[in-house]
């Protein structure tokens, strides 16, 4: 299919995928001057560094690029297809980055740099809580855990996870109602959880 130039511009991001698919650089120019302001957004929120969003951004696309065939319009938005792209990506590289922050300590002065005993065993507390929290989430279902990830990790109001994802607020609100309270029941928590 050929098109005359900006004629894309005025495609629906639907249409622009098919295009896509068919190889045009241009319609996934369209597709990414259209949704990169709210893929850095994301990513700029989750791992809160300018350079390290930019990398996410730039990786997840190059991924969309490569993988146009992974859209499937029954499942969302092209939008929200980006921003989950670019969700796990940055999951990915704060994973990275941790896994790296915790490697080659210099040895030298060490005992005076470990926390006392007390902040230890709180610290120890604190990350198995963190990994019970974890695996509640894996339990869940995707929709229902991306909407808590992105309000609880990302920061994002239900009012801007709504916009991203392209559904109402009410749903929004629903998958983070009913994912909290599978959580509260996995982590054995009898309190519903009210939003």
């Amino acid at each position: 299919m050929r098109f005359r130039p900006g004629a894309m511009r005025s495609l629906a991001d639907e249409e622009l995928m098919q295009v896509v698919l068919d190889g045009d650089v241009r319609a996934f120019e369209v597709v990414f001057d259209r949704h990169a302001s709210a893929a850095f957004s994301l990513a700029y929120r989750m791992c809160g560094r300018r350079a390290a969003a930019e990398d996410i951004v730039q990786e997840a696309f190059l991924s969309l690029w490569r993988s146009g065939s992974g859209y499937d319009p029954r499942r969302g938005s092209v939008r929200s297809w980006v921003l989950s792209v670019v969700h796990n990506r940055a999951i990915d590289a704060m994973r990275r980055t941790g896994s790296k922050a915790g490697r080659d300590v210099p040895d030298d002065g060490i005992a005076e740099r470990l926390p006392a005993r007390d902040a230890t065993d709180a610290e120890v507390l604190r990350r198995d809580d963190a990994r019970q929290v974890r695996t509640a989430l894996d339990e869940l279902p995707t929709d229902q855990r991306r909407v808590i990830e992105l309000a609880y990790f990302g920061g994002f109001t239900h009012s801007e996870i709504a916009e991203m994802l392209g559904l109402p607020p009410g749903t929004v609100k629903g998958r983070m109602r009913l994912g909290l309270n599978k959580m509260r029941y996995v982590l054995g928590e009898e309190a519903r959880v009210t939003v």
